[in-house]
């Protein structure tokens, strides 16, 4: 099942069941419709129970009569490892990125969850604004020290993620931290995509491109650590709870890598498509004057 949620002309945010470029809403049988990991959260059966559920007597809308909107709002922790993909672990070293043969993990904070076709903000502190496709997963039970050969059990689905970098930023902290969570820097989506309808994960065709140019392209297939060690390799050190979003990696063709380096700017848009979850495509905006908050 693709599971989304999405904003109605009237203003009303749904959740739903994407079918052949329609979306079934679902809202009467979920308690909120605020962040499908709170769904799974409170009932770990709810997501095979609404996939049960036959269209009829379900409303339909068209997607294109819709604004889809970020699948998860509020998970516990959104964690990313990084050069995941030994293509683009070269491609850093060769910019000064030191490799190193454990798993690489990351925060990127919560506040920077956006949705499809949302703006990524171009801050004017940020001068290296970059871009990352990745496969994300949400985790759909409680675990810890989950064993490998058990770890994809504990996934609820998948989605598109855009780990966007202010490689200026990233450089100045060991952590990475604050170059990864500017506002808007974590599109999501456009849905999330239950396991029963991608099968292996470790055979998706992954691309993205920046004003349609190809600029990343690879098989999920070429992970360094799949998704087995990442989820038991997290486990040895937190429980991971339902609703945690793990982003897995990006191969190369980031921007800063390139000669010269192309990062993003006003006005492009960056689009990503995963094989067997969609597409996700977000346009770039300057932030000049960002709102002060007092």
């Amino acid at each position: 099942m693709k599971i989304a949620r999405f904003r109605t002309r009237d203003g009303q945010v749904h959740v739903g069941k994407v079918i052949d470029g329609s979306v079934y809403e679902l809202t009467g049988h979920c308690a909120s419709t605020d962040c499908l990991g709170k769904l799974i959260a409170a009932d770990p059966n709810l997501f095979a129970e609404l996939a049960a559920l036959p269209l009829k007597g379900l409303r339909a809308h068209d997607l294109d009569s819709i604004q889809l909107l970020a699948p998860l709002t509020s998970p516990s922790k959104f964690l990313a490892i990084g050069l995941n993909y030994q293509s683009h672990a070269d491609e850093s070293l060769r910019i000064g990125v030191a490799q190193v043969q454990s798993q690489i993990w990351f925060n990127k904070q919560v506040s920077c969850i956006v949705g499809p076709d949302d703006a990524i903000d171009h801050p004017a502190v940020v001068e290296q604004l970059d871009y990352e496709a990745e496969l994300g997963l949400m985790i759909g039970r409680r675990g810890r020290n989950i064993r490998p050969e058990d770890a994809l059990d504990y996934v609820a689905g998948y989605m598109i993620v855009n780990d966007v970098s202010a490689r200026d930023w990233q450089k100045r902290s060991p952590t990475w931290t604050l170059g990864k969570s500017f506002d808007t820097h974590g599109p999501i989506g456009p849905w999330l995509v239950t396991p029963d309808e991608i099968g292996d994960p470790h055979s998706l065709a992954l691309s993205l491109k920046v004003n349609g140019e190809l600029r990343q392209q690879a098989n999920t297939s070429q992970m360094i650590h799949d998704i087995r060690a990442q989820i038991s390799y997290l486990s040895e050190v937190m429980t991971l709870e339902p609703g945690d979003l793990l982003a897995t990696g990006t191969p190369s063709g980031v921007g800063v890598a390139m000669t010269p380096p192309k990062f993003l700017k006003e006005g492009d848009v960056v689009t990503i498509d995963i094989e067997r979850i969609g597409r996700l495509s977000n346009p770039v905006r300057a932030n000049l004057n960002a709102e002060r908050h007092l």
